[in-house]
């Protein structure tokens, strides 16, 4: 496979995002989820996955973070730089998550969006002291475990249905269908009545429906 930029980069790479997700949680007070938001939503993320060099190793942590309020436009005071970090929770994060990403060649978009920040960190007392391989296999299972489809998923598409007109159909959330699919809210602890909604739009027992 070939890289975005070159592992000589990747050590950098790696502590400058492990320094910028450190400071803005525990020195901003911004949530790790917000941060990968803005992350993305700025484009910083963008110039990160093709290597671009002020981004992935021409900046600290820190003025990436501020870089990243600064266009985000987020009401926030900055505290001053950090000269050192210390190896927290948030820090190891963005450190296996940037790793991830240069093994994987996953947008970091993509990568949030089938993995919370909430997941990585409870992967922190378990993993922060075995191997960067380790760590990113036990992200990707998790990954792949989530973006195989679902048993809704593949009844909602035999149908022909979107996720919208299932959703107008069954009088489901569609916010609800989509974490479903996702596996991040699980359908074996739906409400019967939702479950009963849904197998009588997708003409399929309830039972068809359950993980």
């Amino acid at each position: 496979m070939i890289r975005a930029y070159d592992e000589k980069y990747l050590d950098d790479a790696m502590k400058n995002f492990g320094e910028a997700v450190d400071f803005a949680v525990n020195a901003c007070g911004i949530t790790m989820e917000k941060f990968f938001e803005l992350f993305v939503a700025t484009g910083f993320a963008s110039a990160f996955e093709k290597g671009v060099p002020k981004v992935v190793s021409g900046l600290s942590g820190t003025e990436l973070v501020c870089e990243i309020i600064n266009k985000s436009g987020l009401e926030t005071s900055l505290p001053a730089q950090q000269p050192e970090y210390d190896y927290s929770p948030e820090y190891w994060c963005g450190w296996i998550i940037a790793f991830y990403q240069w093994k994987t060649g996953m947008s970091f978009k993509d990568i949030f969006a089938n993995i919370s920040a909430q997941e990585i960190e409870k992967l922190y007392p378990t993993l922060h002291e075995a191997s960067e391989e380790k760590a990113a296999d036990t992200i990707n299972a998790i990954i792949q475990r989530k973006t195989k489809n679902t048993k809704l998923q593949k009844l909602r598409k035999n149908c022909g249905y979107s996720q919208k007109e299932l959703s107008v159909k069954s009088g489901v959330n569609l916010r609800t269908l989509q974490q479903y699919e996702l596996r991040s809210k699980d359908i074996n602890k739906a409400a019967s009545g939702t479950l009963l909604a849904l197998s009588k739009v997708l003409g399929c027992s309830i039972e068809d429906l359950l993980e």
